[in-house]
Parts: C-alpha cells; sequence; structure tokens
C-alpha cells in the first residue's frame, strides 16, 4: 500500500472509528441527560408529553436510625423512547434532597447497610450486580459477583449472608430440539403454562442464598429451590417483598407455588415456607401435619415480628379464587398456631408492616373507594389510623415511630408522606413533581353515590375538568375498571389517568360497581359467573344518575375501559339502547369462548366463568351467553379497539375479532395494536401514542 492510500486509510478509519466512539457517547450521554424535566405546561393542562414529564417514586428506604430516607425515581424520554433510574436521599424530614446516582444505567433498589451504606442494583458488563455507596454517593464498589442478573436482594439482619433473586433455566422447557437445526426459533409445548404475561416460561426465578462477609458477596450461591421447575418470586409480579429474614438471621422464610403444568394453571395454592440456612432443611408453615386450616389460596408476602416469635403474611382462604378477599394471617412459631386478625375487616390487607412492639400490625386496607391506613392487635380489634381521599402503597418506619408512606390520589402522582399514628396526620416529603403539578389548572373530585338498579347505595367518583361551571354542558365518560376485581380507588395511571380527561373538557363518572372489593365480600363475589348481569346493571346506573345533572350533555357520552373494563365496553355495545356515541376498549375480551382457551392463568376462567364451555351447568351456559360477540348484531355506535400484541392474558386476536366484526357491520370502528406492548402499555411513545389516538377519537365523536 502507498503512503498516499495510506493515509487515506488512517484517515477513514480515525473517522469511522470517531463517528462509532460518539455514537456511543451520545448513547450514554442520552441515558444520562433522561432526567429530572422543567416541562413547561401550557394552558394549565395535563398532556400526554407532560404525563411521561413526571418522575416515578418507588422503592423508599428508611436508615437504621430513621434520620435519612433513600428512594428511586424513574424518569422517562419520549424523545429517546426510554427511561433512567437515580436514587436519592433525604433527610427524614424532606430536607436536604441529594441525588446519588446518575452513570449511564439505571441504579435502584436502594436499601441500608447501615446508616451510612447504601446497597443497591446497578449493571456491570450486562450483568445486574449489588454495589454499595456511602450517602454521599462516593466510594462505590460492587459487591457481588454474580454470571446472571441479579433481580432483587435482602440482606440479612447480621449482615452475614444475603438473599438474591436469579432466573435459573426452566428444566422443564427443551428450546434446542435438534442440533442441525441452531436457527430454528420454534418452541415445542406439551403442557399448560407455557407462556405467562408477556413472556414464554424459559426461565424461572430462584431465591439463592450467599455469605457476605462486608466486602463481597461469596460466589457459591445456594440455590434453595436446586433443580426444581417452580418459581419464587411468583410471576409474574412477585419481587423482593415475598421473603423475609428472621431477626436472628437463620431462617428465609419465602413464597413458592409448587405445582407445574396444568396444575399450576388452575391453582392460587402458594405457600409461606421456611428455610433454615444452618441445616437447609425447610418447612411448609401452611400445611403443617395435624393442622385443620391448610391455607388453600394466595399465601404471600411474609414478615417477622421484631422479636422473631411471629410471622405474618397476606392469605386468601379457597384455591383457584385469585380474587378472593386477602386476609391477614399470623402464626406463634412457637407452637405454629395461626389465626386470623383481619377477620373483622370485610376486605382486602394489601400491604402490612409489623410495629415496633410485637403486639401490633399496621396495613393498608381497599375500602370505600381508596387504600386507607389501619392497625390491628393480635385479637383482631381493627382501628383506622388515616382514611383521607387517597391511596397508601409503601410502609417503612422511622425511628420515632411514626411511618414513611408513598401516596397518591386522582389528583397527584406519587409522592412520599410522613403520618403520625398518633393523630392521623399525613405532611408530604418529596416534592418530585410539583414544578409540574403547581402550573396545572385544579380539578375536583366528587364521592357521588348512586343507586343501583337492585336498590343498593354505589360509590361513584366523579372528575370535573378545571374551571368547572354547572351552567354548561359537558361531555361525560363512563369509565369501566377492569381487574374484574379492582376497586375504583384514589388510584394515579400513567395511561388511564383521569386528571388528563378532565383537562381535556370531559367529566369522568368511576362507579365501584359489583365485585369490587372495599365494599364487603357478597359486593365482591356477586360478580362471579354472572358478568353480564349485575355488574353490567350498575354501570348503566352510574351514567343513567350522573346524566340526569343539568351540566351533562347527555348527546355526548362515551364508554371507555380496559381488560374487564374492555369486555364491559364490548359488551355496552351491545345493550347501551342508544346511550353512548362511542366507546373504547383497550385489551378487552370479546369473546368469552376464545378467551378461556386462550389466556395463561387456567384458576382464573374456571372460577369466574364456571368452568369452559363444553361443561353444560348453570354458571357456564349464563356466563357464555353473556359473550359479547354475541351482540354484535346489535352494535352500531363507532367504537376503537387497542390492543398489545404480547398480552398473553387477553391475547389481542380478541380486539381483532371485535375490529373486524364492526366493519363488517358497517359500524365505523378503528384499531390500535402495540406489536411490542402486553397488558399495559410501557413505552414512551407508544404510550403518547396511544393517549393521542383516545383523545382523537372522543374528540371527533363527543365535540
Amino acid at each position: 500500500m502507498d503512503n498516499r492510500r495510506f493515509k487515506a486509510f488512517i484517515v477513514a478509519f480515525a473517522a469511522v472509528f470517531t463517528f462509532l466512539l460518539l455514537m456511543m457517547v451520545k448513547k450514554d450521554d442520552s441515558k444520562v441527560n433522561i432526567g429530572k424535566s422543567d416541562f413547561q405546561i401550557e394552558n394549565g393542562r395535563l398532556t400526554p408529553e407532560a404525563l411521561w414529564a413526571l418522575g416515578r417514586i418507588a422503592d423508599v428506604a428508611v436508615s437504621p436510625d430513621g434520620s435519612k430516607i433513600a428512594y428511586q425515581v424513574s424518569y422517562y424520554s419520549v424523545e429517546e423512547n426510554a427511561s433512567h433510574t437515580v436514587i436519592y436521599v433525604m433527610n427524614s424530614d424532606g430536607s436536604n434532597v441529594k441525588l446519588l446516582t446518575g452513570t449511564a444505567v439505571s441504579e435502584h433498589s436502594p436499601a441500608w447497610m447501615d446508616n451510612e451504606h447504601i446497597a443497591y442494583l446497578s449493571a456491570k458488563d450486562g450483568i445486574q450486580q449489588i454495589w454499595c455507596m456511602d450517602v454521599n454517593g462516593k466510594h462505590r464498589k460492587m459487591l457481588s459477583s454474580a454470571e446472571r442478573d441479579i433481580e432483587g436482594f435482602l440482606f440479612s439482619p447480621d449482615m452475614s449472608h444475603v438473599l438474591t433473586v436469579m432466573s435459573v433455566p426452566n428444566p422443564l422447557v427443551k428450546e434446542k430440539q435438534y442440533d442441525d437445526l441452531p436457527k430454528a426459533s420454534g418452541m415445542i409445548a406439551d403442557d399448560l403454562m407455557f407462556r405467562h404475561w408477556d413472556s414464554w416460561t424459559t426461565s424461572v426465578p430462584h431465591p439463592f442464598v450467599s455469605a457476605f462477609d462486608g466486602n463481597k458477596i461469596a460466589a457459591d450461591a445456594i440455590d434453595l429451590l436446586e433443580g426444581e421447575p417452580y418459581e419464587s418470586p411468583m410471576l409474574p409480579f412477585g419481587g423482593i417483598e415475598q421473603f423475609a429474614w428472621s431477626p436472628d438471621g437463620k431462617n428465609i422464610a419465602y413464597t413458592c407455588r409448587k405445582k407445574v403444568g396444568a396444575e399450576y394453571s388452575k391453582s392460587t395454592d402458594s405457600d409461606i415456607y421456611l428455610y433454615n440456612i444452618e441445616s437447609g432443611k425447610t418447612i411448609n408453615l401452611c400445611k403443617l401435619d395435624g393442622a385443620e386450616d391448610k391455607n388453600m389460596g394466595y399465601d404471600i408476602n411474609p414478615k417477622f415480628s421484631s422479636d422473631g416469635r411471629f410471622i405474618a403474611w397476606q392469605s386468601m382462604e379457597r384455591d383457584g379464587y385469585e380474587s378472593d378477599i386477602n386476609r391477614l394471617y399470623v402464626m406463634d412459631l412457637e407452637d405454629y398456631s395461626k389465626w386470623s386478625v383481619s377477620d373483622g375487616f370485610d376486605s382486602n390487607v394489601d400491604n402490612f408492616i409489623w410495629a415496633r412492639e410485637r403486639d401490633y400490625l399496621f396495613f393498608i386496607g381497599s375500602w370505600q373507594g381508596r387504600m386507607s391506613l389501619f392497625s390491628a392487635d393480635l385479637n383482631g380489634n381493627i382501628l383506622t389510623i388515616n382514611d383521607d381521599v387517597c391511596d397508601y402503597n409503601s410502609l417503612v418506619w422511622t425511628n420515632d415511630r411514626n411511618l414513611i408512606v408513598t401516596r397518591q390520589s386522582m389528583r397527584f402522582a406519587t409522592e412520599i408522606f410522613l403520618v403520625d399514628i398518633r393523630r392521623g396526620l399525613a405532611e408530604k416529603l418529596s416534592h418530585e413533581n410539583d414544578h409540574i403539578f403547581s402550573q396545572l389548572n385544579n380539578i375536583r373530585v366528587d364521592a357521588r353515590v348512586v343507586k343501583t338498579s337492585d336498590g343498593k347505595d354505589m360509590l361513584a367518583w366523579v372528575v370535573f375538568p378545571p374551571d368547572f361551571d354547572e351552567t354548561k354542558k359537558y361531555p361525560t365518560l363512563l369509565f369501566c375498571e377492569g381487574g374484574p376485581q379492582n376497586m375504583v380507588s384514589q388510584f394515579w395511571s400513567y395511561r388511564w389517568n383521569f386528571r388528563i380527561m378532565a383537562d381535556n373538557g370531559y367529566i369522568i363518572v368511576a362507579p365501584n360497581r359489583r365485585g369490587l372489593p372495599g365494599f364487603g365480600k357478597k359486593w365482591l363475589e356477586d360478580i362471579s359467573g354472572d358478568y353480564g348481569g349485575q355488574c353490567m346493571s350498575d354501570l348503566l346506573s352510574a351514567i343513567d344518575d350522573i346524566s340526569k345533572e343539568p351540566y351533562v350533555d347527555k348527546e355526548r357520552l362515551g364508554c371507555v375501559g380496559a381488560s374487564f373494563g374492555g369486555y364491559s365496553v364490548y359488551w355496552l355495545a351491545g345493550h347501551h339502547d342508544g346511550r353512548f356515541k362511542c366507546f373504547i376498549a383497550h385489551d378487552g375480551i370479546f369473546n368469552l369462548e376464545q378467551q378461556f382457551l386462550e389466556t395463561e392463568e387456567m384458576w382464573f376462567p374456571y372460577w369466574d366463568m364456571g368452568g369452559p364451555y363444553w361443561e353444560k351447568n348453570e354458571v357456564t351456559e349464563r356466563t357464555y351467553a353473556t359473550s359479547p360477540h354475541l351482540f354484535a348484531d346489535k352494535w352500531d355506535t363507532p367504537i376503537l379497539c387497542i390492543h398489545g400484541e404480547k398480552d398473553y392474558r387477553v391475547l389481542y386476536s380478541q380486539a381483532i375479532s371485535a375490529f373486524q366484526a364492526a366493519r363488517l357491520r358497517g359500524v365505523t370502528a378503528e384499531l390500535l395494536l402495540f406489536p411490542d406492548e402486553n397488558h399495559w402499555v410501557n413505552k414512551p411513545q407508544n404510550g403518547v401514542l396511544w393517549q393521542r389516538t383516545y383523545f382523537n377519537w372522543l374528540d371527533k365523536w363527543l365535540k
């Protein structure tokens, strides 16, 4: 190669190398730059872009001496279509907020090691490891050296061991069938639960225990479920909350459903197991020999009392009923007696924490359209601590016997609060999104009592637009809740957000119809086997009731909902008698027979539908007779069908079927499919597209 060509080669190589380096730097910088936004609001209205500019608080942890609070915030960039998670620390009174992390990779799941050091998760060479840093974000070091992602961790009280969660290959799944077909992508299944939520069950999470010397986590971790095809924590939503160390550090309580295949797909019978790290022996606390109560439903989230004598967990009574009332169970580990301390609370215990003394527990419970704070003693005496119009979520103790919590409402996103348990007063500590909410117009949220068709009182939340004027008429939306047994509480959603709907000029009525928790066991269970019955009448009662108001324009009513709310929309499309001018269904069930054979968690249709459609009994015949597809001949109103193609809970074929039925009927319809989304919409640009499509459709028919 002559000099000229050599120089040209060097110049070209340098240019290419510099370009690639800049691209790498740009990619890293884009992630680092995804942080707290100074988003400017126009006209005081919440927009899809503003919604995605909000920081999302999670994983709040209080230092052992109660002086500091560490927490994570996730930020999203619509432009980058990506997110980045960072860790903050502040004093326990909310002062002196510091950003501790800001590297190119997300750092999350903070946990205090002592009063001066915080452990957290972050990736190294593409593998998520446990790291630690001091309270100023300095002196960082990697504690683990795992060969696979660490998905969660929990140090023992004496800091001599650490429990980690890592996924291992599912021994029941064989992806590679033939050595001479290395590029074949097909997977063969010979039993049920071959996929779950949005992924194939080629791996399962397992708990591991490793020794920790204060500097390094030992590499020779012990798999508590070695060689077993079971998952712990339980998919798809279980996390580190499904484990607990005993105060002496000798035992680990863990949650597991030790079933596979068809048995797993039809059962909710998970148990609490106690593993001794010295002997390696495990006992099932839920099914001890001689016990009368075998705890046949979900048993999850164990927590030890401070002295280790008692262990508590959330427990459902019946196998196969995933929406059974969640009770708060306590076991005395001296004699293995167990009992419920929440029988006097006729609803769900959604989260709990032991008091500093072992004689009390505090819990978050679903009640009357909100997630409120309660206490229970070991005899089951229950007191209300705080029932503000909001939803409480996480619970952590301070050193002065007050609670650090997260809370949200239909008006405000999640922030951190301190609750004085003696007076029940809540004080806001974090101000993550004040800079955005301070720019928004105020909205009004009212609790309205609606009389149902069978004479019962039903709570409905009514959300009004900013600057609401009773002398004007407004387009109004009926919101149909999903679940089907999820309470319409004071939730803040980044998709089904009532504030953004109100800011777009709509009144929203959101009824707690039959089948929702928070209103007693009978109200909760009246939906099972009766999808097209009283719960649908309740929805119509809510829209008819609000329509009596002079400020509601009865000629501009819409109906929207997701999941079972999507089923409700499809069903009402054939039964609304001209009430509505448009519909929107997201991830809804259109054909119940189709749904029974397509969904992955079979316990749900077995319980709620009464079984498969070929089993003729009173419940199944009533259920399948209410399938929305049977009433498509009565559809006459524009409908928007939305679905994610990675949704394995309700397959996207349901939306395609509904859309095509509408078009073949000559009904105006639109279909929005997301190839890369599951039962939710998680990606920023997809989220903005969802909102724009949603409001374009509503505005087209209601404005």
